[in-house]
């Protein structure tokens, strides 16, 4: 079982790299037959795969497969093409993959590592890549095979183009027995400061931020086909996660920019205006073997007709569709494709806006508005393929994060799900659904790690490795560490007293933050505020009888994932410890970056206010239908749990993702059993080694 496991886990190594070289560092060679071989290596493939295994340390049995995959439309993308999810033609293909390897009957472990060598074989690396992961993650015999930092394995989609030369060179010349000085990224690497938009660079481009994204849409696939697809794509409360989990994504980079000097993100409202935010990547897909194309200012979208794509799309479809969706959020009703009308809700909302062909009530009438943006936004360049150019950064779901105009066109997709939540239709929380009678928050603070100063929140900047060198192809073996600057905090707690009038009970403590002020210094209104503050933690707590004290380490967060997660600790080698807690990446590897939990403030120190509330645990509890125990941490405030339900019945959100008609301020909000602090976010402009990088 263990060496199928590790086999499996080899699929992924230099993944643009013939599965007839040797894979990981003991030099596996997998023992393909003719079946096996792609018709390139027709010919000599079985002579090169024995010489290979000659020096092999390991050999891989692969049986020969009794059905063989057609792949009928998975092998219509070219192995050098790169691959997009919002494609609808590379939907389907991806579909057909995820749909052969989920058909493989359970613990036929032997079976499936064949069938998936076969498609590792004769596939587009990085339609495999998907199409493997979600199947690994969603078999209930593989689902917790750990699955590889995406951007060890495809590391072209997070490091600037310059530095795999020089990885190259130093995988060449330098043993692998003699350290390799780690290649440092500049920060600046995008644009200068002439650029305002640059400002943002260090959130737009941060490796654990692109990652988080990456990693949601593994978890939460929005198509699938065959009999699994609705347990693969049909997960509790699954649309109105996408609109949480992005529109907290927008809160969080609003807040950024206020810490910049900017104003809030304009909402991208005029589909027919020229869009003046340019982005030029520096990426180079290692894949296709081209630069990815850049977005000039001024560009706009244009009606797409590329017949390569099977992609047919006009500006005034996507207008059409959004009448639509409008028209349901102004009558609170969704008409279904038999005429008939079911009630409007966020879960509904979110399934028709991404759009899932398998959730959404009408595809037809609603359209894909979401995915659909992201292909005109990343076509601009060519939107009829007549210059045979590939889509921009904004299409693929690890680098779309990094474009300026991805956060413009989201911050329309949120106020969409915004007027839904401000409709008549959805009714503001009332006292007794806010308040918990007999809790009393009587005070909350936070404490920070080597500061005396309570409620001050610090953050720097750090330089973390990464090693490449499992997607560095057809180089010399051994680990090429890159180095990036990103920022970081010092670890604090939240420290809150409570009394509790009543006899012993639970209680779920929600904690908040955002900015005390908006883009004019001004207090803000309440409808806006609530759209600013982020979810930093929420759990739940035993309350005793009289006074309590509720102590949480910031790095226990209910919204991030450890920070080993996204930067692995390098100075662990072999069978040190911390290298086996690392294992289970698979769901637990889904949550939003430890490093960015804290924004990154001013050096003259930014002014924001923490928000804590402990609810009525008997309107929050969820039932979950077994008993187990969670078995890995867990960010399910953006991921869910995995084969449960979301754990908490409350709406996403709550209490701020609607708006009160009672009161116009935060302050006149709070209740007995909520607290409102003013806390100082303060930037040390100084920049620390991660103790965690390789030693040398």
């Amino acid at each position: 079982m263990s060496d199928v496991i590790s086999s499996l886990q080899l699929l992924f190594d230099r993944p643009n790299e013939s599965l007839i070289t040797p894979k990981g560092e003991k030099k596996a060679v997998f023992q393909l037959t003719e079946q096996f071989l792609p018709k390139e290596y027709e010919s000599n493939g079985l002579e090169l795969n024995n010489r290979f295994g000659d020096d092999a340390s390991e050999k891989i049995p692969l049986k020969n497969l009794s059905r063989i995959p057609k792949f009928t439309k998975a092998r219509q993308l070219p192995v050098d093409a790169d691959f997009s999810l919002f494609l609808p033609k590379h939907q389907q293909m991806a579909d057909e993959v995820i749909e052969e390897l989920m058909a493989v009957p359970t613990n036929q472990l032997q079976d499936f590592l064949s069938t998936c060598a076969f498609a590792r074989v004769n596939l587009n690396p990085q339609l495999f890549n998907y199409g493997f992961s979600v199947a690994l993650m969603h078999r209930p015999d593989t689902k917790n095979v750990p699955i590889p930092n995406f951007a060890e394995t495809f590391p072209s989609k997070f490091l600037d183009s310059q530095v795999f030369s020089q990885a190259r060179e130093a995988a060449a010349v330098i043993p692998q027995d003699i350290p390799r000085t780690p290649i440092t990224i500049p920060r600046d690497y995008t644009a200068t400061d002439l650029e305002e938009e640059h400002r943002l660079a260090y959130f737009r481009e941060d490796v654990g931020i692109n990652l988080h994204h990456w990693h949601w849409h593994l978890v939460y696939p929005f198509s699938a086909t065959g009999p699994n697809a609705r347990a693969i794509v049909a997960k509790d409360r699954r649309g109105e996660l996408f609109f949480y989990m992005h529109q907290q994504i927008i809160a969080r980079y609003n807040g950024e920019r206020l810490n910049n000097s900017l104003k809030r993100v304009k909402k991208f409202a005029n589909w027919r205006e020229p869009i003046p935010e340019a982005y030029f990547p520096k990426l180079d897909s290692l894949t296709s073997s081209r630069g990815w194309p850049p977005r000039q200012a001024g560009m706009s979208w244009q009606d797409l007709n590329r017949a390569a794509d099977n992609l047919h799309v006009s500006i005034s479809d996507m207008e059409r569709w959004r009448r639509n969706v409008e028209e349901a959020i102004a009558t609170g009703q969704v008409r279904l494709p038999n005429g008939q009308q079911q009630p409007l809700d966020i879960d509904t909302l979110g399934n028709m806006m991404e759009s899932s062909p398998l959730l959404s009530p009408n595809p037809e009438l609603y359209g894909a508005i979401h995915n659909n943006g992201h292909s005109f936004s990343a076509y601009m360049h060519d939107p009829t393929h007549r210059y045979l150019e590939s889509f921009g950064v904004i299409a693929d779901e690890a680098t779309t994060m990094r474009d300026p105009f991805f956060y413009r066109w989201h911050a329309w997709v949120d106020d969409t799900f915004q007027k839904h939540k401000e409709s008549a239709y959805v009714r503001p929380y009332t006292r007794s659904e806010l308040e918990n009678p007999g809790v009393m928050v009587q005070s909350a603070r936070i404490e920070t790690t080597g500061s005396n100063q309570a409620n001050t929140l610090n953050t720097f900047w750090m330089q973390s490795d990464v090693d490449l060198s499992k997607g560095l192809d057809f180089s010399n073996r051994g680990p090429v560490y890159a180095r990036f600057t990103h920022l970081n905090h010092r670890p604090f707690r939240y420290v809150i007293n409570v009394n509790n009038a009543g006899s012993a009970r639970r209680a779920t403590v929600r904690v908040f933050l955002a900015p005390k002020v908006d883009e004019r210094n001004l207090p803000w209104s309440l409808n806006d505020q609530r759209k600013m503050f982020v979810e930093m933690d929420r759990f739940v707590v035993p309350l005793n009888g009289g006074a309590n004290t509720i102590t949480r380490q910031s790095t226990e967060s209910s919204v991030t994932i450890p920070f080993e997660q996204t930067f692995r600790d390098l100075s662990a080698q072999g069978n040190d410890p911390r290298q086996q807690g690392l294992a289970a990446f698979n769901f637990c590897g889904c949550g939003w970056p430890q490093h960015m939990l804290v924004p990154k403030g001013t050096e003259a120190g930014a002014q924001y206010q923490l928000f804590v509330m402990l609810s009525n645990y008997e309107l929050d509890q969820v039932e979950q239908p077994d008993g187990r125990q969670i078995s890995c941490k867990e960010a399910s405030s953006f991921c869910g749990l995995r084969d449960r339900l979301y754990p908490d019945r409350r709406p996403m959100g709550f209490p701020f993702d609607r708006p009160s008609r009672s009161v116009t301020n935060i302050e006149d909000f709070v209740l007995p059993n909520m607290a409102l602090v003013d806390v100082t976010i303060r930037l040390q402009n100084v920049t620390e080694r991660n103790p965690r990088n390789v030693q040398q």
